[in-house]
């Protein structure tokens, strides 16, 4: 058994150390908001915040999460920044068929967390690794520039 900081929560799982995260989320707690999409840290649909910063857990070992905050989807608007880009995304109707979009706030929160102002190129460069097969893009970052505004 493993503790884990799950949404400000201790949260107890029963996983082998070398277990992806996105696994004991997914299969071990039931927490299904974190997608899987292809398995190799290259789509970002499994995107969580480890320490605040947006990684791909279905490459992250549970093992190099323990001791650290991870913050899930279910976990994103408990904060000032998750609320604001949560709300810019229902306000610019960003999700198409909604598969990638859990990992796209999660990316977009952690950009937002560390840049209040940033710029086309600052938000390409953070999105780059989430693919949305829908193409979204233009919205994903109008959303993002609405969250700021409102963070500003």
């Amino acid at each position: 058994m493993i503790t884990l900081n799950i949404n400000g929560k201790a949260t107890r799982a029963d996983a082998e150390p070398d277990t992806p995260l996105l696994w004991v989320l997914r299969d071990t707690l039931q927490m299904t908001g974190t997608k899987f999409g292809c398995g190799m840290g290259l789509c970002g649909a499994c995107t969580v915040q480890l320490n605040g910063e947006a990684i791909r857990s279905c490459s992250t070992p549970v093992s190099a999460a323990v001791g650290k905050k991870i913050v899930t989807i279910e976990g994103a608007a408990t904060d000032k920044v998750g609320k604001a880009v949560q709300d810019a995304w229902q306000k610019l109707d960003v999700v198409q068929c909604g598969y990638c979009q859990s990992g796209q706030i999660m990316s977009a929160k952690a950009l937002l967390a560390r840049n209040r102002k940033p710029s086309d190129q600052d938000i390409d460069e953070a999105m780059g690794g989430n693919i949305c097969r829908c193409a979204t893009y233009v919205r994903i970052r109008a959303a993002i520039h609405e969250a700021a505004k409102t963070l500003a």
